[in-house]
């Protein structure tokens, strides 16, 4: 409330906007209302880094929405000026390369990601040290790139080096410990360990809820992680349980064309199928492929 009165109060406050923008979007989710303060922020930009700032903050929302081609064209934007006005040793210049590689990574070009990542973690390590939170990120996510690309051992040292620095830094309530702990379950889970995964997810899931609140696309996430794992025991009625939860939270948050959606429906198709709901599971099929044709992903 307090963070929206203040950058009613003055619409040229460029920091204002971004503060109201960054906290509407990390805790509630509205992107659509994030987007406005960072397009206002942008607006009456009085210095390059300021700019920087809204157009970095603007690929974030972009990448939140899976809109990766919009994300990278921002990011890089922000990067050339940060880059510009700082020089390589800078942590804006590391939070670029980070979210560079978040969107690579998304994209399934795991080298590229890599790349960005390692050139990240060097700026971090050589401005502040080894434990700090931003080192904790570019640990967090080499190791998402070990775990799409199979290797778990690698995977799960890197997560739990990011694990250890949060923890130390943060407590354990904070979402940046949830992001871990879920994390660290999806390397047990790739690995077949299912009582490990749920325990790391549950974990996750119950951190999340703490901060969040129950709808949020983070929380969504948890929901449909434990669902992998009760569909992969063959508890199927427990996995349709939480398929549905989570399918509810993006569709509140969304709307229907969005692709965590279409992969929420193709979920339940595949439960319905394994539960012998023909009716449900061709019910949920075609919402998926609808979403996917009006998202040009066919």
């Amino acid at each position: 409330y307090y963070l929206e009165l203040r950058a009613s109060i003055d619409t040229t406050n460029v920091e204002w906007q971004n503060e109201a923008g960054q906290f509407i979007e990390d805790y509630i989710a509205d992107y659509v209302k994030a987007m406005d303060y960072y397009q206002r922020g942008l607006r009456h930009s009085d210095s390059e880094e300021s700019k920087a700032l809204c157009l970095h903050n603007i690929g974030f929302v972009y990448n939140n929405q899976a809109d990766y081609t919009k994300a990278l064209e921002y990011y890089e934007k922000s990067l050339a000026i940060f880059l510009n006005v700082y020089g390589e040793q800078h942590p804006d210049v590391a939070t670029s390369y980070n979210n560079i590689g978040l969107v690579y990574a998304n994209q399934g070009d795991y080298p590229k990601a890599l790349e960005y990542f390692e050139k990240s973690l060097a700026i971090c390590l050589n401005v502040y040290g080894e434990n700090h939170p931003y080192v904790a990120t570019s640990y967090n996510n080499i190791g998402l790139v070990y775990d799409k690309q199979g290797d778990y051992t690698k995977s799960l040292e890197y997560y739990e080096k990011s694990l250890a620095i949060r923890l130390s830094i943060f407590g354990e309530n904070h979402p940046a410990v949830a992001r871990s702990y879920n994390n660290i379950g999806s390397v047990y889970d790739s690995q077949g360990d299912y009582t490990k995964a749920l325990e790391y997810y549950e974990k996750s899931l119950a951190i999340k809820l703490s901060i969040l609140g129950d709808n949020h696309p983070n929380v969504a996430t948890s929901y449909n992680n434990i669902g992998f794992v009760y569909d992969k025991q063959g508890d199927y009625t427990k996995a349709l349980e939480y398929y549905e939860k989570s399918l509810a939270i993006d569709l509140s948050i969304f709307g229907e064309n969005h692709p965590y959606v279409a992969d929420s429906y193709e979920n339940l198709y595949d439960i319905y199928t394994k539960l012998g709901n023909t009716e449900k599971a061709e019910e949920n099929r075609q919402k998926a492929e609808a979403i996917k044709v009006a998202l040009g992903r066919q």
